[in-house]
C-alpha cells in the first residue's frame, strides 16, 4: 500500500494496483466502435479496432479524430459539422486471429497488445501524449512480422467496407476532400482540405524510426489547418518529440495522468460499477482538457453519426456533470472558455429586438455555438447551471462576476421578454420540453422545463447580487417573478410536462422533472413535496415506451435525491445493460454523455451538496455495507472524505478551501442518535465553533485551509484510514471486450 497521511486520516491506496482492476481488457479482436479501445488527450483521439471482412483481416485500425476539425458549409441551414479525418492502419504480414491480448491501462493511459497472426507475432504499445497532439505507436515484431507497418489512409480513400463498418448514416455531411501528400525532413505529411480556407481541413504528419530489425517507433501528429503554418507545426511536434527519448515522453505523459487521478478517490463494493466509474474518469480527461474545445456529442472519437456536433438540450450538460463533485474542475474550464469565446454569438442567437440585453442557445451547434433560439428556450440557462455548479465548488468570485452573473442575467432577460401576465400571475407562452414529442414539435404552455429554469435563474441572480454587493435595477423584477410565477403544473400523477399536459406517452428526458433534479427546487424535508417527487418519478418510469440510457442516469440521480439508494442502484444496473462493451453509448449513433452522467449518479449516491447542506452517503444501497471516497468536492469549496463500514458511516473528513459556512448531514448518525466528536488534524478535540441542530445536522465555522475529522460514537482513532473496499463479487476487468462470463467469476 502507498500510505499518505492526510491530516488526521491515513490514505492507503496503491494506485497502480487499484487501477489495474479497472483496466479494459480484450481477449478477442474488437471489431467495431462499440467495443474498440479508445485513447485521447482532449483534442485528438483514436478508437482502435479491427475488421472481420476478409479483405481487411490483416489490419488493426486506429480511427483518428480531432475535436476542432469541422467543415464550413456555405448555404446550409444547420451548423458546420465535425468531419471524419481518416485512419492509421497497422498493416500486418499475416491475418490476425483469436485469441488476442489487448489491454487499456487506465492508470497510465496507454494501450498494449499482443497480436498473433498467421505469420508471426506483434507486440504493440500506443498512447496519445497528454500535452501535445501526438500519438506514439511502438511495435516489437517477430521475424515473420518484420514487415508490419503503420500506414495513413485519409477518410476519402478508405475502403467502403471500412467507411461503412459502423453503419451508413445518410444524415452525416461529408465534404468533398482534396488530399495532398508531401515529404519533409524525413517524415511524411498528408493534408485534407475541404475548401480554399486555410483552417478548413487538417494536416497529419508521421515518422517511422526503426531502432533495429524488430523494434519500430511511429510518431503521428494531427493539427488543424492545411497551410504552411499547419504543416510546419505538425512537423515541429514530431521533431520536438524525436529530440527526446521515448522514455522521457512516456514519463511526462504518465505523471500528468497520475496527478489527474489523484485529485479524488472513490471505491464501492460493486466491482463492475466501480470499474465503470473509473473508466468514465479516464474518458473525461481523454475527451477534454482545460484549453480544449467543449465535449460535444462524441468527443474525439468521431464515427458514423447523425450528431456530429454539440447538443445543448442535454448532451453537453450531462457530459460535464461529473467534473464538479469529482474535483476535476480543470476539465470544466473548457466549457467556461467556450462561453467566453462565443459571447457575441450567444447574443446573436436571440431575435434582434432582444439582443440589447438577452442571450440564448438553441438545440445544437458547432464549436462556435451558433444556434438560433427557437421554442426550446431554456438551454443556455441550463448551461449556466453548470457554471453555477463550477462556481459553487470553487467559490471563485471572479468567475461569478465576470461570466456567470452577466450571462445568466442575459439568459433570464429573454424569459422576461416573453412571459405574460394573466390573472395576477406570470405565465410562459408555449415552448418545448426537450425530447417530449420531438417529431411532433409539441409545444406546451407553462412548460415545466422553462418554469423551473426561470425560477432557478431569478433565485440565483438575487443570491449573486447579495454575494457581490450589487444593486441591480432588475432585482425587483426577479423578486416579482419569484413571487407571482405560476406554480409547477401537477395532478395526481405528479409533475406535468406543462399546463394541462400530463405525460401521454414515453418521455426519455427528465426535462419535466427539473424542479427535482438537477435544480433541487423542491424540498425533500417537506412530506408533501417528497411525495410529489416520488409520484412523479414513478409515473415517468412507468411509461416505458421511450426510456433510454440517459433516462436511467437521470432517474438514478432523482432517486438519490430522494435518498432511495436501492432504486438508484437498480437504475444504474439497468444503464449497464444499455452501454456498449467499452462503456460508450449508442442510439441512432454514438453519444458519450450518458455513461458520464452515470458517474455523476454514483456521486449523488455518495455525496450531495446542493442547497446549504453537505450530505454524506445520502443514498447508499443496502448491499453497499462498505464504501469510501476521498477529496470529492462539495459546494462551498470543501474537500470531503468519508468511510462507511458495516453499514454505518465511520468518519468524515472535511477541508475548507474558501472559509464558507459548513453544514453536514449524516443520516445514519441521526437515525441512531449517535454522539458526534469533532477532531482537528492532530486528532485532538477541535477548538472551533460548531453546533448540532435538532435535526441532527452539524454546523461548523471552518477557516480557509482548515480541516477536521468528524466521528460518531466510540471510534478507534488509530483506524481512521481510507482504502479500497472489498468487492461483493470478484469481478475484474469486465469492460472492453464482450466478456459477460467475468461477471460470474468464470473461469
Amino acid at each position: 500500500m502507498q500510505t499518505k497521511k492526510v491530516g488526521a486520516v491515513q490514505f492507503d491506496v496503491d494506485w497502480a494496483e487499484f487501477m489495474a482492476k479497472q483496466d479494459m481488457d480484450w481477449v478477442v479482436r474488437p471489431l467495431s466502435w462499440d467495443a474498440g479501445a479508445f485513447i485521447g488527450n482532449g483534442t485528438i483521439g483514436a478508437m482502435v479496432y479491427g475488421e472481420e471482412h476478409a479483405s481487411q483481416r490483416n489490419i488493426l485500425r486506429f480511427v483518428m479524430g480531432r475535436t476542432d476539425i469541422i467543415a464550413h458549409t456555405e448555404g446550409r441551414t444547420n451548423f458546420d459539422p465535425r468531419v471524419p479525418i481518416g485512419e492509421f492502419h497497422l498493416v500486418l504480414e499475416g491475418w490476425m486471429y483469436n485469441p488476442i491480448s489487448l489491454r487499456l491501462d487506465i492508470w497510465n493511459a496507454e494501450l498494449s497488445a499482443h497480436i498473433t497472426t498467421t505469420t508471426g507475432e506483434v507486440k504493440l504499445r500506443a498512447l496519445i501524449l497528454s500535452d501535445s497532439p501526438l500519438m506514439v505507436v511502438e511495435l516489437f515484431t517477430s521475424t515473420g512480422e518484420a514487415g508490419a507497418k503503420l500506414e495513413w489512409i485519409p477518410y476519402s480513400e478508405l475502403d467502403s467496407v471500412l467507411q461503412n463498418s459502423d453503419g451508413i448514416n445518410m444524415n452525416q455531411y461529408i465534404p468533398q476532400i482534396e488530399v495532398g501528400r508531401y515529404e519533409q525532413d524525413g517524415m511524411m505529411i498528408g493534408t485534407q482540405s475541404y475548401s480554399q480556407k486555410a483552417l478548413d481541413g487538417c494536416t497529419t504528419a508521421w515518422k517511422t524510426t526503426r531502432s533495429d530489425h524488430n523494434h519500430v517507433i511511429n510518431l503521428v501528429s494531427i493539427v488543424k489547418g492545411t497551410d504552411e503554418y499547419a504543416k510546419n507545426r505538425a512537423v515541429t511536434e514530431i521533431v520536438s518529440a524525436t529530440n527526446q527519448s521515448l522514455e522521457s515522453l512516456v514519463d511526462d505523459h504518465r505523471q500528468w495522468w497520475h496527478r489527474y487521478y489523484e485529485q479524488s478517490f472513490v471505491s464501492i463494493p460493486d466491482a463492475k460499477l466501480e470499474s465503470f466509474y473509473w473508466i468514465q474518469m479516464y474518458k473525461l480527461a481523454s475527451a477534454a482538457r482545460e484549453n480544449t474545445p467543449i465535449i460535444d456529442n462524441i468527443g474525439p472519437w468521431l464515427t458514423s453519426t447523425p450528431w456530429a456536433g454539440a447538443w445543448f438540450n442535454m448532451n453537453v450538460q450531462l457530459s460535464y456533470s461529473p467534473v464538479y463533485t469529482a474535483n476535476r474542475l480543470n476539465i470544466g474550464q473548457s466549457l467556461i472558455h467556450a462561453l467566453q469565446a462565443n459571447w457575441n454569438q450567444l447574443i446573436a442567437n436571440v431575435p434582434k429586438p432582444f439582443q440589447h440585453n438577452s442571450s440564448g442557445l438553441g438545440r445544437s451547434s458547432s464549436l462556435d455555438m451558433k444556434s438560433e433560439l427557437d421554442d426550446e428556450t431554456g438551454n443556455l440557462t441550463w448551461v449556466c447551471h453548470c457554471i453555477w455548479r463550477h462556481y459553487r465548488h470553487a467559490m471563485n468570485d471572479d468567475l461569478l462576476r465576470d461570466l456567470l452573473y452577466p450571462l445568466l442575467r442575459r439568459s433570464i432577460n429573454y424569459y422576461l421578454h416573453i412571459i405574460e401576465e394573466k390573472d395576477g400571475y406570470w405565465h410562459l407562452p408555449p415552448t418545448i420540453s426537450p425530447e417530449y414529442g420531438s417529431f411532433k414539435k409539441l409545444k406546451v404552455q407553462d412548460c415545466h422545463y422553462d418554469l423551473a429554469l426561470l425560477r432557478w435563474g431569478c433565485q440565483t441572480l438575487i443570491s449573486v447580487c447579495q454575494r457581490l454587493g450589487l444593486d441591480d435595477p432588475l432585482e425587483e423584477k426577479w423578486r416579482d417573478v419569484m413571487k407571482r410565477l405560476t406554480s409547477f403544473p401537477i395532478d395526481e400523477t405528479g409533475l406535468l410536462i406543462g399546463a394541462k399536459t400530463p405525460i401521454a406517452f414515453g418521455h426519455r428526458h427528465f426535462s419535466h422533472l427539473f424542479a427535482i433534479y438537477p435544480l433541487h427546487l423542491l424540498d425533500i424535508d417537506k412530506m408533501a413535496e417528497r411525495e410529489l417527487m416520488k409520484r412523479s418519478l414513478k409515473t415517468w418510469l412507468s411509461l416505458e415506451g421511450d426510456l433510454r440510457g440517459f433516462s436511467f442516469t437521470g432517474a438514478a440521480s432523482i432517486a438519490a435525491t430522494l435518498e432511495q439508494g436501492d432504486m438508484a442502484l437498480n437504475c444504474l444496473q439497468t444503464l449497464l445493460q444499455m452501454i456498449t462493451p467499452n462503456t460508450m453509448y449508442k442510439e441512432a449513433g454514438p453519444v458519450i454523455e450518458t455513461p458520464l452522467a452515470g458517474a455523476e449518479a454514483i456521486h449523488d449516491m455518495l455525496l450531495q451538496s446542493w442547497g446549504d447542506t453537505i450530505r454524506i452517503f445520502p443514498a447508499v444501497p443496502e448491499e453497499w455495507e462498505d464504501a469510501a471516497f476521498h477529496d470529492l468536492r462539495a459546494e462551498g469549496a470543501f474537500l470531503v472524505s468519508a468511510v462507511r463500514k458495516c453499514g454505518q458511516t465511520a468518519f468524515v473528513r472535511v477541508k475548507s478551501l474558501a472559509g464558507e459556512p459548513c453544514k453536514i448531514k449524516v443520516n445514519d448518525w441521526i437515525e441512531h442518535h449517535k454522539t458526534v466528536n469533532v477532531l482537528d488534524s492532530q486528532k485532538n478535540p477541535w477548538k472551533g465553533i460548531w453546533s448540532q441542530e435538532q435535526t441532527g445536522s452539524l454546523e461548523l465555522e471552518l477557516q480557509t485551509g482548515e480541516e477536521i475529522v468528524i466521528t460518531a460514537g466510540d471510534v478507534d482513532l488509530s483506524a481512521l484510514t481510507i482504502s479500497p473496499v472489498k468487492p461483493n463479487k470478484p469481478v475484474r476487468n469486465f469492460f472492453g471486450g464482450h466478456t459477460p462470463w467475468r461477471e460470474f467469476s468464470l473461469p
